[in-house]
């Protein structure tokens, strides 16, 4: 009947088992999928899960960050969208990012933005869009902002007019994505197309159905990140799709590695993917 104390004998070996998973929300569609995900991969690998949930304050991640410094966890892998990249460039600790790039010291695995942007602007001027509403977020040193700056480039380039709207700093609630939509309808009535993460476009959606606009006929939609939500209402929405599993189960094998003191790639691009549904 003897149980060991694994306190003691990580104490002992210097680790802790742990890892720290840092992501903005939970409510977040992709950040709880992507936390799912990176919990069952890391389990697999024999280390247990420290979900950092941040909801925007800076002061979560920077206190998650000093855990690190104490040696409470074992490394970090971080999709936080708060801290300045110094924060984590000045640490000497093992890290991962999702997404940010933080400098060459610091590994990044996130997916191929660029050709989803490329992607998404193909559908839009294959369906005939002429007038599209991009919806982005504010998040410096984010490589998915890349998604947007090549569809505005490649839509531009056809000739096509491109509205961006830039949302408010680290929000992810519904009810101010469903406040977000009200305000591109009331602004820009005459858009045929929206482009934007999947839960303002399934926002945007709900009041082009409210306005009695015509899917697809009137407007078209493409949403980016391909969670369950966009499957899951009246509509499937188009979307380009980000492999959440795969995304998860090379990170987790990144940190486990740099753990270890393996060689590793510093930047892991993982491919996307579309997923036609009845918005385009």
């Amino acid at each position: 009947g003897y149980t060991p104390n694994e306190l003691a004998r990580n104490l002992f070996r210097n680790r802790t088992g742990i890892i720290g998973v840092l992501i903005p929300d939970l409510d977040h569609p992709f950040f709880s999928a992507f936390a799912r995900e990176t919990e069952l991969s890391l389990y697999k690998l024999g280390y247990k899960t420290m979900i950092c949930n941040t909801v925007g304050s800076s002061n979560r991640e920077r206190d998650y960050l000093n855990m690190l410094d104490r040696n409470m966890v074992d490394g970090i892998i971080t999709g936080a969208h708060t801290l300045h990249k110094t924060e984590y460039a000045n640490r000497k600790h093992t890290i991962v990012a999702l997404d940010q790039d933080f400098g060459p010291e610091i590994p990044i695995i996130g997916s191929d933005h660029l050709y989803g942007g490329k992607l998404a602007a193909e559908i839009m001027i294959k369906n005939g869009c002429k007038r599209i509403i991009q919806i982005t977020g504010i998040a410096p040193n984010v490589a998915a902002n890349d998604r947007h700056t090549v569809f505005e480039e490649s839509l531009k380039a056809h000739g096509i007019e491109v509205l961006n709207i830039e949302m408010e700093w680290n929000k992810f609630d519904m009810n101010y994505f469903k406040r977000v939509a009200v305000d591109v309808f009331e602004k820009y009535p005459h858009i045929d197309g929206v482009y934007g993460a999947d839960m303002v476009v399934c926002a945007c959606l709900g009041e082009a159905r409210k306005r009695k606009l015509d899917i697809p006929k009137d407007i078209k939609f493409i949403a980016y990140d391909g969670t369950f939500i966009t499957e899951s209402s009246f509509y499937n929405i188009t979307a380009i799709v980000q492999p959440i599993n795969i995304l998860a189960q090379k990170t987790a094998q990144m940190i486990v590695s740099l753990i270890k003191n393996e060689n590793i790639e510093k930047e892991v691009i993982v491919p996307i993917s579309i997923r036609y549904g009845d918005t385009c």
